[in-house]
């Protein structure tokens, strides 16, 4: 087995365009769940809604890149305020129904063939980030660091997306250490406490919505533009639930838990793919137990068993703390 090739594809996956991606999709999670203790089981909508901002104007109206993205960010705000207008004094888990309904209503109403000139139905856009590109000041040499390296239009989508995992990571620190933020961690304690000193948590629980949407919604960008295609069935629940993997093995409530636990995410899933792939060629691994066409669901399930045993015997993640993931549900 080539343990060379095993860990440099790992570290790769750490830190490459996918990573910074969710590492978005888990910041803002963290500021819907791990800071006010909303139960958001719809972050996937706002990535589509970011995504289909940016295809949409480029694509059918013909429109700046940059047009899309105010459009993106718009959709984002929008959606949240229809979501959470009716759902934010509900109980938690009520919110998570409500939530993980309205996302699959996205992704069915941009697949659904009465959209389909707007969206191209199932199979997409593509095609629509050639703005973006242009704008690349790197030319065509590899970049990296020894082993590590990427052309120069991968090295020019990943600094982008790590400058906005770092400006969103700032953002969070600092919203989290000004009053506005010890307000949003009272209501996820206790919010009828905060209500009784006179704060009006209905608005700050929507203004999280807000923020944290629009957060989901950078990553809908970063991950259209990377792989300059939009698909609804790309945003599944799945993107939701591999944010909240990464917000608990990060650490809830903590600033570089998201991107710490994304970084770690996609490189236990590049090693256990990487290494169940070269045991099964080398034969260390008989096709009657595992072949190749099983190997990306066997990879999950293990990397969801360890985020289990994590959850055992370390509740609060990597870097969390046990009392700062007690969720108020009432």
């Amino acid at each position: 087995m080539d343990f060379g090739l095993i860990i440099r594809n790992a570290l790769r996956a750490a830190f490459g365009d996918f990573a910074a991606v969710y590492a978005l999709a888990a910041i803002g999670l963290n500021m819907h769940f791990g800071y006010t203790g909303l139960l958001n089981f719809g972050q996937a909508a706002f990535l589509a809604l970011g995504a289909y901002g940016i295809g949409v104007t480029v694509t059918y109206l013909g429109l700046s890149l940059w047009v899309g993205i105010a459009v993106g960010i718009a959709a984002a705000v929008l959606f949240a305020l229809l979501l959470g207008i009716p759902t934010l004094r509900l109980r938690a888990d009520y919110l998570a129904i409500v939530t993980i309904a309205a996302s699959e209503i996205v992704r069915f109403l941009v697949r659904s063939v009465t959209l389909s000139d707007y969206t191209g139905g199932s199979f997409g856009l593509s095609n629509f980030a050639d703005q973006f590109y242009a704008l690349n000041p790197l030319d065509g040499t590899q970049y990296g660091i020894g082993p590590i390296q990427y052309t120069g239009r991968q090295t020019w989508v990943l600094l982008v997306a790590w400058s906005l995992v770092a400006l969103m990571t700032l953002l969070t620190y600092t919203l989290m250490h000004s009053p506005w933020g010890r307000v949003l961690k009272s209501i996820r304690e206790d919010e009828d406490a905060a209500r009784s000193l006179g704060k009006n948590v209905f608005v700050y629980k929507m203004q999280s919505l807000v923020l944290g949407g629009v957060i989901g919604a950078l990553g809908g960008f970063m991950l259209a533009i990377s792989i300059q295609s939009v698909q609804p069935d790309t945003y599944s629940t799945a993107i939701t639930f591999f944010a909240y993997a990464i917000l608990i093995l990060g650490g809830t409530a903590r600033v570089f838990g998201p991107v710490i636990g994304s970084m770690l995410f996609w490189s236990l899933l590049s090693l256990t793919d990487n290494v169940l792939r070269q045991a099964v060629n080398a034969g260390y691994i008989p096709p009657s137990i595992l072949d190749g066409t099983q190997i990306g669901q066997v990879r999950l399930m293990l990397v969801g068993l360890g985020i289990m045993l994590l959850m055992i015997f370390r509740p609060q993640g990597i870097f969390g703390d046990r009392e700062e993931i007690a969720l108020d549900a009432r």
